[in-house]
């Protein structure tokens, strides 16, 4: 994923806070020699103090055998993504026939080494951990090995703590672009209102935000 210097994150906290609300992405596994590679949509939980996301998959998943020969993995996550039409981001010097199409986007991609869970014990205090992520407010019976309701059914899971070892993340909203412009691409999200547009506008201003505060600075 190319990175230009507008598009990184001001810092690790931005990017944290994005992946604490955005938990559902695609877990890229490279296939066994001669096979395809692998692509598994799914919700995880990602700690930042520990560097490391856990999730499981049903036993019978292809992923696992792939997993055995190369346990390094790619977790990627992508949201609040809207189409930014051309002329929304013509220069103020253009005609706006002569401005250019672009995707906003936020991006997260986690490389992992990928540990695979088998014991019961291990596995039920993974999947209590999702429980109580997923669902902060409770409402389901514990999560135990050997006990009901969820006891029997672990046998047909197993779990996955992904080792990170780094993070390239991206926010892609209009940093290039002079203020006037990205001021104007936000007016057009905002009278425009489809799916995706509030989402970017919002992460185009608090970037806006930063920049500027950034830029100006009091004298001593």
């Amino acid at each position: 994923m190319l990175i230009h210097p507008w598009d990184a994150p001001t810092d690790d906290a931005e990017w944290q806070q994005w992946l604490a609300a955005h938990d559902f992405g695609q877990l890229a596994v490279n296939g066994r020699p001669g096979e395809p590679p692998l692509l598994q949509p799914l919700h995880f939980s990602y700690d930042p103090s520990r560097r490391e996301a856990v999730t499981h998959l049903a036993r019978p998943n292809p992923l696992w055998a792939a997993l055995e020969d190369r346990p390094t993995v790619l977790l990627s996550v992508v949201d609040d993504y809207t189409f930014i039409p051309g002329p929304w981001q013509a220069a103020e010097d253009q005609p706006s026939e002569h401005g250019v199409p672009t995707s906003f986007y936020a991006a997260v991609q986690l490389t992992c080494t990928a540990h695979v869970v088998d014991d019961p014990e291990e596995k039920a205090a993974l999947l209590q951990h999702q429980m109580d992520h997923f669902q902060p407010g409770g409402g389901s019976a514990p999560v135990a090995a050997g006990a009901a309701p969820y006891g029997r059914q672990l046998s047909g899971i197993r779990g996955l703590r992904l080792e990170v070892h780094e993070v390239r993340a991206k926010f892609k909203y209009g940093g290039k672009r002079s203020e006037a412009v990205q001021q104007r691409i936000s007016e057009r999200l905002a009278e425009r209102d489809g799916p995706g547009d509030a989402a970017a506008r919002t992460h185009q201003q608090r970037r806006l935000a930063a920049t500027t505060t950034a830029t100006v600075r009091p004298r001593s």
